[in-house]
Parts: structure tokens; sequence; C-alpha cells
């Protein structure tokens, strides 16, 4: 019986290679049809928004924080793609009691790339999973010119920043910013903290919360020397192969 690790360092035991893969996250997802597996995938989230038109083929299982269970035994998944950060333990938890479950942690691009070559083993897609991984090194592995500080918010009201330990912060080292949000993980901010910060940027994410042009002049009140943009969510937090198309966004700063 085939057996593979996850990067939890938990063993997934599967009986041969996978027929009924259900996703539980939404770059993961993108990335299994890229590997040619559109065919394999019988579940996704109601997340799970590229490629375009996917969701309508598929049964959507959910969110990424709350599962059907119901429907989930209902399609009889041979493996299940999870996220620690983007999933929910529990639920987690009772899907990994029946079947096999593996679960991603990703904190920067090295990840991501053993994650793309660790589906591609499971599935049968290693040529296909190395080829992408390549075409993303390519893209990111350059020196992008620095821009200055940044704070990037993910939510409004409250306001929650990403700090340093996330796959977002490191993106932005990537693309040329310095995280100047020095605590952990997701930190909840004042506005008093922007203003005593006063980065070069602030960088306003499209996702999880739909920050609009409306939020900018609120911003731009009080943070007058401040460069403020709304940004692509996806192109600094989708760790899949969507990464193929960050290099060039970028670039655009």
């Amino acid at each position: 019986m085939p057996q593979f690790i996850d990067q939890l360092q938990r063993t997934i035991a599967m009986s041969g290679p996978p027929h009924r893969i259900i996703s539980l996250v939404p770059s993961q997802t993108e990335l299994l049809v890229d590997l040619g597996l559109r065919d394999k995938l019988v579940g996704v989230t109601k997340f799970c928004v590229h490629p375009e038109g996917l969701k309508k083929e598929k049964v959507v299982i959910g969110g990424t924080k709350n599962f059907h269970f119901d429907k989930i035994d209902a399609l009889r998944p041979d493996l299940i793609i999870a996220n620690k950060e983007e999933n929910y333990k529990e639920g987690i938890e009772k899907l990994a009691g029946k079947y096999p479950v593996w679960i991603s942690d990703i904190n920067n691009l090295e990840d991501a790339y053993q994650m793309f070559l660790s589906l591609g083993e499971m599935t049968g897609s290693i040529p296909i999973a190395s080829q992408i991984v390549a075409d993303i090194r390519k893209g990111l592995d350059k020196d992008f010119h620095f821009k200055g500080t940044a704070v990037y918010l993910i939510w409004n009201e409250p306001l929650i920043a990403v700090g340093s330990d996330t796959f977002i912060d490191s993106m932005l080292e990537k693309a040329g910013f310095k995280n100047i949000i020095q605590q952990r993980r997701y930190p909840e901010i004042r506005k008093e903290d922007l203003l005593r910060l006063n980065p070069d940027y602030l960088l306003l994410s499209s996702e999880p919360f739909p920050f609009r042009e409306k939020h900018l002049t609120v911003f731009r009140d009080f943070l007058p020397k401040s460069s403020i943009r709304i940004v692509d969510g996806e192109m600094f937090s989708w760790y899949g192969s969507r990464l193929l198309r960050s290099a060039k966004y970028f670039e655009t700063f």
C-alpha cells in the first residue's frame, strides 16, 4: 500500500493512485486542475473559483471551514487535499478518521514547491508538477526592485494586517516590500498604529475582505504621504499554480 508524508509529517496510506479527489483549498484546487486531474476531482469548496466554471461541474461540499460531511461521504473520496491554516482542525480530524487526508502547511515559496511535487508524486503527475515549479522559479527567482516599507491589510473593522511567519509576508518580501508589521500571523491593529508606522505603501487586499475604491479615500485622509493601493490578493496569498502570474503582477508596482 503506497504511503506518503504530508507537510505536517503525517503518514498517508492509499490503496493506489487516487481517482476520486476532494480539494478543500481553492489555490490547491486550481493546481490539481493544472496537473491534469480535472476529471478525477469530484468535490470542491464554494470558494474554489478557479478555473472558471469548475464549480458547476463538481459537488460543492461547503466552505473551507464548514464541511457538509454527508456530501463528502456520498462522493466516496480516495484522497482529500487540505491545508493547516485554511481548514479547521476538528473537521479535518473527522475526515482523517475515514479517508486519506493530505495536509499542506505553506509559509513560503519553498513550502509551496514541495507541495506541488508531493501532489505530483501522489497523483502520478510529477512531470507536470516539476515543469510548473520550474516555470514559477523562472519568474520569481530574481530581484524585484525595492519598493519601500508596507502594511498589508486583509480585513476592515477591525483592521487586520499581515504579520511575520505567513506566506503573504514572504511574498511581500519577494515583491520588494519590507513588511513593517512585526507581530506574528495576523494581528489586529488600529489607525493610530498606521499613523505611527507611516508606511511607504498601504496595500489593501481584494480578499478575504473585499476592499474597494471607496476605502482608498478613507485611508488617504489620515495617511496622505503613503501610496495606498488595492492589490490582487490572489497574487500574494494563493500558493498554487496561480503563482505563475505573480512575477508579472509584481512588476506593475
